[in-house]
């Protein structure tokens, strides 16, 4: 199960997993998502290890701005992958 995170400026949309157990580490897998020419690009990152399973269409600055991102945003998105993403009235 994916939950919505946020939009980006850019109308890249971000979602997250619900928490994932790995060999008794909770993980969330974050997807960036944004319309393109060709379709959509995509990346995917596993925290808490800010792994890149999945990488098309960004360049390395754009990865590099998503991961900065995430390294801000990591506990909020653990936050709410417990309690099944943002509870929004």
């Amino acid at each position: 199960m994916m939950y919505p995170y946020m939009i980006l400026s850019d109308e890249t949309e971000i979602v997250h997993s619900h928490i994932i157990e790995e060999n008794g580490v909770q993980c969330v897998e974050v997807h960036f998502e944004c319309p393109s020419e060709e379709g959509f690009d995509v990346a995917r990152c596993i925290l808490p290890s800010y792994t890149w399973i999945k990488r098309e269409g960004f360049n390395d600055k754009e990865i590099d701005k998503f991961d900065k991102f995430l390294h801000c945003n990591a506990h909020l998105l653990y936050k709410y992958a417990a309690s099944g993403g943002i509870k929004i009235a």
